[in-house]
């Protein structure tokens, strides 16, 4: 043990020296590592009216010839909006589903410079390497400033199980606070044992030889997203979701402008443009194809699955890492929006719009958080609230002649015909990936942009202006909101939250004054659908998945709320009932593939019934007792008398969500069968609660207490005789 100990020592040592030599003899040297980038960007808040959707496919449709025409309304897309319309150039982007409809709405939340990457800078003594974890370290300080009300800083636990890893693992941590300079979040620090387990305290215990804690970054992606592109829109640009290309057009061999279509109402029409940026993330290569049928693929997608698991399985406030699990990938486990986020796996995958969760990929995270947490901790399947697939773009360089190796970072490649490329990457580097992809934009189309150089580096984002940490209590006194609502609208709106206050309807309560809740678990008020059409979401899935976040957080949760939102969004879009209809069944089948709605149900069905005589003859009376008629199976109708007769008078969309829970055919009716699975999957853990279960509890408890009451009035009518 002491050699292995001297071995990592002087290695450490070694490597230490080996890098500080690095920089020195570099492009970039030790004095530039600390040195901060000031750019004078214009970070006023812009005073012009967001134009609506409508306005914004008119001014498509309008004839004007765009400077940039950008294809994807990804975190890259967005980046690329609002980089070349603070430079002055006119700009455009079009994606073809929603704004982070795709891989940036289904990442891990970090914003990070990379531990891994430095690992293998510092092991392998790779340079492009470390370059990267640098520019990601800068880029991590950068999202934090400029959108502090959708980031914060988040202490991450690497738990120690072996003394000698700790002076490697708190050598590596230091390197990265090292490489980050003065653009750190926080200092890491060490933590004995007791101190560990008094911060994390669900963590296993045996063996524990301490822990280490280092600083990253966290955000709500799809919020960051939109408002980069709101940002954007602010400053001129001309950005229209659910708006595809259906061909590129092309001028003496030389790109000119695209077919678009307005995938909502259906209209074609042709956009010039005297530059195209492909920003289309795993569908990059049919962008690509379009300008030229011939090109080989380069792009390699990867299927990260993420969980959600409910808030009691994390700290608040503190995340953690497993560097190194049963089959060598890293699995993160953090705390986001009251729900605890397990991932990410990292398979290949076949590219699709639609990426489902398998149950394989799901058993796997669980199997891996179990192994870190102490035995109290019951790690359940049935405790899987969501469950969702991102498609990772991992590019080949078609700029370098070998391309089957997979390139670590971005590559930016323009066509002969002048298609610009921007793939790869990660969320954390989107702007600058951003600033340059518009550099060889404007190089290779000979663009005049007022100013040559980037501006967003500092630039402020949508709804960061105004914001404080305290704003959410001028929400509590100005309006009247339940402070957790007002908390959450200062943490999603920033300081636009006060105009989403503004559209909310009043509860007739004496308290909260106003905000009605769309579910009752959850921070999400009526005001927030009608503010969020006017942000240009279109469709019920627009509004549940990224101007909510709720399908990511429980899916059950987003289905029973599905009918409130659509009602909200058919008033501010004057939806037809058949287009109602329509908007639910779109929204409910998304639930239940894209978000892990159906693979937890399948999970459920597949457990074998485990239960005794006994409890088999318990369930099935509690069933028939509901089950007045004997016809086999319990309607809506069914529970709606059940309650009924205990004095309860539930909502439509409350009885709905009962039944919801557990009916699989989707036709309205629960079989015995059914229910005796549920409660199987209650046993075993598969489930982790039933309303419907809990009901037929209460109805069979209320039977006998009526029956006993019956019987008890009957004996004393008798002895009256």
């Amino acid at each position: 043990m002491s050699r292995r100990r001297l071995l990592i020592g002087g290695t450490t040592g070694a490597a230490t020296a080996v890098l500080a030599a690095w920089a020195l003899s570099a492009d970039d040297s030790i004095v530039n590592w600390y040195r901060r980038r000031n750019v004078a960007a214009k970070t006023e808040r812009k005073k012009r009216p967001l134009p609506s959707r409508t306005e914004q496919v008119a001014s498509l449709q309008a004839g004007h010839v765009y400077d940039i025409l950008i294809i994807g309304g990804g975190a890259t897309g967005v980046g690329c909006a609002l980089d070349a319309t603070t430079r002055g150039l006119r700009t455009a982007l079009v994606e073809a589903d929603d704004f982070a409809s795709g891989t940036s709405s289904r990442s891990t939340k970090l914003i990070h410079g990379g531990v891994r990457y430095l690992q293998k800078a510092i092991m392998q003594l790779d340079y492009d390497q470390y370059k990267m974890v640098k520019e990601a370290l800068h880029e991590r300080a950068n999202m934090l400033e400029v959108a502090p009300h959708l980031t914060r800083p988040l202490p991450i636990l690497l738990p120690v199980y072996k003394w000698w890893q700790v002076p490697y693992y708190w050598f590596g941590i230091k390197m990265y606070d090292l490489v980050a300079g003065d653009r750190n979040v926080k200092s890491s620090y060490y933590l004995s044992k007791k101190n560990t387990l008094e911060l994390f305290p669900m963590l296993k215990s045996d063996n524990l030889c301490g822990g280490i804690v280092y600083y990253d970054g966290q955000q709500d992606d799809a919020r960051m997203n939109l408002a980069i592109a709101l940002t954007a829109a602010r400053h001129g640009a001309t950005i229209a979701n659910h708006v595809s290309v259906k061909k590129l057009h092309k001028t003496n061999g030389k790109l000119s402008g695209a077919r678009l279509k307005d995938e909502i109402s259906g209209k074609e029409w042709d956009v010039q443009a005297k530059c195209i940026i492909n920003a289309t993330g795993p569908f990059t290569d049919s962008i690509r194809k379009m300008d030229d049928p011939n090109i080989k693929d380069i792009c390699c997608p990867s299927s990260g699955v993420h969980i959600v698991l409910p808030g009691y399985y994390s700290p608040e406030h503190m995340g953690l890492l497993d560097p190194a699990t049963s089959d060598g990938r890293v699995i993160f486990f953090l705390p986001w929006l009251k729900g605890t986020i397990a991932g990410t796996t990292d398979m290949p995958c076949q590219v699709t719009h639609s990426p489902r969760p398998t149950e394989d990929e799901i058993l796997f995270i669980l199997t891996e958080v179990k192994n870190y947490l102490n035995p109290d901790v019951e790690v359940r399947r049935g405790d899987v609230l969501s469950a969702w697939s991102g498609i990772r773009p991992l590019v080949s360089d078609p700029n370098k002649p070998d391309t089957q190796s997979l390139a670590r970072n971005h590559v930016v490649h323009v066509s002969p015909s002048g298609l610009v490329t921007i793939a790869g990457g990660k969320w954390t580097t989107y702007r600058s990936m951003a600033a340059e992809t518009i550099d060889e934009a404007i190089k290779s189309a000979n663009l005049k942009p007022i100013y040559r150089e980037c501006q967003t580096d500092g630039f402020l984002i949508e709804g960061a202006h105004g914001w404080t940490p305290t704003m959410y209590i001028r929400l509590v006194q100005d309006f009247g909101l339940e402070m957790e609502v007002a908390q959450h609208l200062a943490k999603s709106y920033g300081d636009r939250a006060f105009a989403v206050a503004k559209m909310a309807a009043m509860t007739g309560k004496r308290w909260p004054i106003i905000g009605k809740k769309i579910h009752p678990e959850f921070p999400y008020i009526d005001a927030e659908i009608r503010y969020g059409v006017r942000e240009y979401a279109c469709t019920a899935v627009d509004m549940i998945a990224r101007r909510l976040r709720l399908a990511f957080l429980n899916v059950q949760a987003a289905a029973e709320a599905l009918p409130a939102v659509v009602e909200i969004m058919a008033e501010e879009l004057k939806w037809s009932e058949a287009e109602k209809a329509r908007q639910i069944k779109t929204a409910s089948e998304f639930l239940a593939n894209e978000m892990g709605q159906m693979v937890n149900r399948a999970s459920r069905d597949k457990i074998p019934i485990n239960l005794s005589k006994a409890e088999i003859q318990t369930y099935i009376k509690r069933f028939q007792i509901i089950d007045k008629d004997r016809k086999g199976f319990v309607s809506i109708n069914d529970i709606r008398r059940s309650l009924k007769s205990m004095g309860l008078t539930p909502s439509q969309e409350e009885i709905s969500a009962i039944l919801s829970e557990i009916d699989v055919t989707y036709n309205g009716q629960l079989e015995i069968q059914d229910y005796l699975q549920m409660m199987s999957a209650i046993k075993s853990g598969h489930v982790a609660y039933s309303r419907f279960a809990r009901m037929a509890e209460m109805e069979e408890e209320h039977h006998e207490k009526e029956a006993l009451n019956k019987k008890i009035t009957v004996e004393r009518s008798g002895g009256g005789l």
